[in-house]
């Protein structure tokens, strides 16, 4: 049993209706059908892995949440409606996006490629790793004779190269001509075994020791501001709206050189401009940064986050200079008080202090190169492979009006985009104007 992160309990918080609902994702492609006994292998390694987690309460004031491992599991999803283990056991009745329920109910299929987005983007609801299982496993037969196949988790459980570990690891431990190191057969873990927790009373303590100092400090400095925060936006007006794009990345990466930039100042530059062509009226633009911060890969939320200002005038030259010197900063504890302060006062306040934290305009997630291990489930080879947020139930919206999720794969880079305030046409329209600008070819997912 393992502690909960200052960043885990903001995520936590989400599913009590305190804060953007979000949930991570990454999606797999295939050409040919993969059998349900395989999918049923890889969720039984997932169930027995460090996505296998629960909260628990501490018992003393001041303690930190805890992780449990939980066994307990939603069951497989496959759509169609599958309970057998055999190729045979999937229907061939097709759906598209225009048969609306059936996404959800999951009683007919296989999906029509464009309806392959509908149907993930209904897989985040009832992740709640505090009551429910916070992760599934999802997998649809598509019309080509190909399967997709979806891990949809809670926020609070993993970030998205947490989720990428942790899928990592049970593809290779399904897989019937590996061995998996002993270590990544036993329990819920994360590159590792986890950790001996001290005691409630010891945790406490140390909680209140840190804070205490912490809040002497501030103080010695003057009286602590109250941290700007965010109005959640409930006008009727904005929407969800996903698309996956796939770039050569030869291509992507000598289009980023020759602009004096780098492929992840290139991804930041597209993001800003496909708002601006999307209808943002503001000259500037504010782009939240995630930062990797683990030293190891492990399935937990091992983030920072951090800020640049883009302009119009702005290049992918000078976003990679303003970039650089971001990620040497981090985004401000509330008031200047210790952050362990969030977890000690009630979830209403510790909302009210934190609210908004990380967002931004643009949310420009730069995953980064993703392991060979995905190239493959089992014996099928996967065409296409993503990761991704989604917002399931969203119905007040955050500042954030264009999410960015970048990853690198062999000679493919992936680009998800989730616009919460265009609808659909103008998002698309918006990418084509934005890649032709630089000389980027998207090809749809």
């Amino acid at each position: 049993m393992d502690r909960l992160t200052v960043v885990d309990e903001i995520f936590l918080r989400t599913h009590r209706g305190m804060g953007t609902p979000i949930a991570l994702q990454g999606l797999w492609r295939t050409t040919d059908a993969m059998e349900p006994a395989l999918l049923q292998a890889i969720h039984d390694h997932l169930r027995r892995g460090r996505l296998g987690r629960r909260v628990v309460n501490p018992r003393v004031p001041g303690a930190r949440r805890a992780w449990q491992p939980n066994a307990g599991a939603h069951a497989l999803d496959l759509l169609p409606n599958a309970t057998g283990t055999s190729e045979a056991d999937w229907p061939t009745t097709p759906i598209s996006p225009d048969d609306g329920d059936d996404l959800t109910s999951r009683s007919v299929g296989p999906l029509a490629e464009n309806a392959i987005l509908p149907w993930a983007d209904t897989l985040g609801t009832d992740l709640d790793p505090e009551y429910t299982p916070g992760w599934r496993l999802s997998a649809a037969r598509l019309d080509d004779g190909g399967t997709v196949v979806a891990v949809t988790c809670s926020h609070a459980l993993a970030d998205a190269r947490g989720l990428i570990h942790a899928i990592t690891v049970a593809l290779g431990a399904a897989d019937s001509t590996h061995t998996a190191p002993a270590a990544e057969q036993g329990p819920p873990h994360g590159g590792k075994r986890l950790r001996t927790t001290p005691s409630d009373w010891a945790d406490a303590r140390t909680q209140w020791t840190t804070i205490v100092s912490g809040t002497a400090q501030a103080l010695r400095r003057g009286i602590p501001r109250p941290p700007a925060t965010s109005t959640p936006d409930t006008s009727a007006d904005r929407a969800v709206h996903s698309t996956l794009l796939t770039f050569d990345a030869d291509h992507w990466d000598a289009t980023a050189a020759a602009a004096d930039g780098t492929a992840n100042s290139l991804f930041i530059h597209l993001t800003a401009n496909i708002l601006w062509h999307i209808g943002f009226t503001d000259p500037t633009i504010i782009a939240s940064l995630p930062v990797d911060t683990r030293d190891e890969p492990r399935v937990d939320n091992d983030l920072a986050m951090t800020e640049i200002a883009i302009w119009r005038t702005d290049s992918p030259a000078t976003i990679r200079d303003k970039a650089k010197a971001a990620y040497q900063r981090r985004m401000s504890s509330p008031a200047s008080l210790p952050e362990e302060i969030l977890q000690v006062i009630p979830d209403r306040w510790a909302y009210t202090l934190s609210k908004g934290a990380g967002e931004r305009d643009i949310l420009c997630s730069n995953i980064g190169t993703l392991p060979e291990a995905v190239r493959k489930v089992g014996p099928h080879n996967c065409t296409r492979v993503a990761a991704r947020a989604i917002h399931p139930d969203i119905t007040t919206f955050p500042r954030t009006r264009l999410a960015g999720y970048l990853s690198h794969l062999g000679d493919t880079y992936t680009l998800a985009l989730v616009s919460l305030a265009a609808d659909n046409d103008a998002l698309l329209d918006a990418i084509d104007r934005s890649c032709a600008a630089v000389g980027l070819h998207p090809h749809y997912w």
